[in-house]
């Protein structure tokens, strides 16, 4: 397939992936004043702001939904053209989700920066924002519906072009990450569309928190997979071959991501823990499930490494750990993956601890749960976007990656604040300090959270300065970089081909939908059922900030 021929959907990719770098962009400058806050240095005061909970809510919504949306759009908009050979099969439907992207963003930030919209990323109600907040959200959401559609048509039409063959790897990867996503969005856009975009208009003058926030943690937890599975995907198909190695199994890895689509979705209560709304029972069954779903996670754990440890020891490396130093770790991509699995793991250790019922009453709504969530989400997933973006930017762009040991640097950076961050955000939530809160305004500091909130400074300005670095990198390689290159997209050998599995996990995707389908009712449906025998419309809208 000719490069001339993708083109006109590049440019769309190289779009959408600007406004989730914009996005970031201000949300990580928004996480560095609520960090030097902790040591009582108001720069939201400085510069403008209402009030720390309106940099915390930009903070959460740029970050969390709209930076990895809109990211995700275009990377694997990107990987299902080079991995099928050919352009997305609607060019209609490439412009229109940037258009939606680009609206919704509009829409939300606007809302947001004015302070009608201080709701932070869970909106949950009672707080409300302004009716335009909730429709940039919608269009944030439809426009990663617009892409799963774009996928699936792509798909087909690859599929009626090759009677009988497999799908190629990276494409299945993609088409399953957005088929899981599909499902789980449903509830978010169930809880905007019918709960609050009417209340917020005034249409109506109450509406259910239980029943909201219920709706919103059926997509809570299985956005996070969202996020994280497009780094896996980078992780198993595309680091193996950075660093000189093989992707052990396509079958294997199909496998993984069928496993996180019948998993992700049906363990919301998870998050619901303390609501005297859910019975126990439901609970239970979900805390089964997330533990169920961290199973993928592991066989991911051991396949990566596996990679990896081959690469290492084709370059010379001895011993038990000598491998790790043959990496290449001084490739900004690599060294970004690498530290990002790195944190990661940290992140999923301590995740098995909110996932557990018992422990979970202790830490819930403490800072123990951001400095889990940065490790996660902030780490793994968002130093994993960066080091694709050290490729795919100069792919796009045809521009030289300007300064690429200031990328390494920026990796290092990060991790190494993001763990004090976390560390001091952990510590200070087993002393009981809360999250979402304004420290530095609380009158009920205790001696043993002045450290943690000193840890959390201390690396919350390191990891702002990780950032800067790699915004410097890209702004460098945009505007200062004269060297044109032309950068392919990192495709991985395997060792195992697909021809060795099963059909069920490469041709009947049909079958795990309809699987997921029959659990997710099994896991809902009683609850909502009985739930809407007798439904709490008790809430009018509260404007706190």
């Amino acid at each position: 397939m000719h490069a001339q021929q993708f083109r006109p959907h590049d440019r769309f990719v190289l779009w959408q992936l600007y406004i989730a770098l914009a996005a970031v962009f201000l949300g990580v400058i928004m996480g560095f004043f609520q960090a030097l806050e902790r040591m009582n240095i108001d720069l939201f005061k400085v510069f403008g702001f209402a009030s720390y909970y309106q940099g915390l809510t930009l903070h959460g919504v740029l970050n969390v939904l709209v930076f990895t949306t809109a990211f995700i759009g275009a990377f694997l908009t990107y990987v299902t053209m080079r991995s099928l050979g050919r352009p997305m099969a609607s060019y209609r439907l490439t412009a229109l989700q940037f258009v939606l992207m680009m609206l919704g963003v509009v829409l939300a930030g606007w809302k947001m920066l004015d302070n009608s919209s201080t709701v932070l990323f869970t909106f949950y109600p009672p707080l409300q924002a302004h009716p335009l907040f909730y429709v940039g959200l919608v269009f944030v959401v439809l426009s990663s519906w617009v892409t799963f559609l774009n996928i699936a048509l792509t798909v087909r039409a690859w599929q009626r072009d090759h009677p009988g063959e497999t799908v190629p790897l990276q494409a299945f990867l993609s088409l399953v990450v957005y088929l899981m996503w599909f499902i789980a969005s449903l509830g978010v856009a169930s809880e905007v569309l019918v709960l609050l975009i009417p209340w917020s208009l005034g249409w109506v003058e109450r509406t259910d928190p239980q029943l909201a926030r219920t709706l919103f943690w059926f997509t809570g937890h299985a956005i996070v997979y969202f996020w994280l599975l497009p780094a896996y995907i980078s992780w198993y198909t595309m680091l193996p071959k950075q660093v000189g190695s093989k992707l052990l199994s396509d079958p294997l890895t199909r496998l993984v991501f069928l496993m996180f689509l019948l998993f992700s979705v049906p363990v919301g209560f998870h998050h619901q823990f303390v609501d005297p709304g859910v019975p126990v029972m439901w609970k239970t069954i979900h805390a089964a499930l997330t533990y169920a779903v961290f199973f993928p996670s592991m066989i991911t754990f051991f396949s990566v490494i596996a990679s990896l440890e081959m690469a290492g020891r084709a370059r010379g490396g001895q011993g038990l750990f000598g491998w790790i130093l043959k990496l290449p770790w001084n490739d900004p991509s690599v060294t970004a993956q690498l530290l990002a699995g790195i944190g990661f793991m940290f992140g999923g250790i301590s995740g098995l601890i909110n996932a557990s019922y018992n422990l979970n009453q202790v830490v819930h709504n403490t800072s123990f749960v951001p400095g889990h969530f940065h490790l996660t989400v902030g780490t793994g997933v968002f130093l994993s976007y960066l080091g694709i973006s050290y490729w795919l930017i100069p792919a796009l762009t045809g521009r030289k990656l300007w300064q690429p040991r200031l990328g390494v640097v920026s990796s290092w950076l990060w991790l190494i604040g993001v763990s004090i961050f976390s560390r001091g955000q952990i510590a200070g939530g087993l002393e009981g300090m809360p999250r979402r809160t304004w420290m530095a305004a609380a009158t009920y500091v205790l001696d043993a959270w002045r450290i943690p909130n000193m840890m959390t400074a201390v690396g919350g300005t390191l990891m702002f300065l990780g950032a800067m670095s790699f915004f410097t990198v890209l702004l460098g390689t945009l505007f200062l970089s004269r060297e044109r290159v032309t950068v392919t997209m990192p495709v991985a050998d395997i060792i195992t081909p697909p021809e060795a599995a099963s059909p069920i996990f490469t041709r009947q995707l049909g079958l795990w939908v309809a699987v997921l389908v029959v659990l997710i009712m099994i896991t809902y449906g009683p609850y909502m059922i009985s739930y809407f025998s007798n439904p709490a419309f008790v809430a009018r809208g509260l404007r706190v900030w």
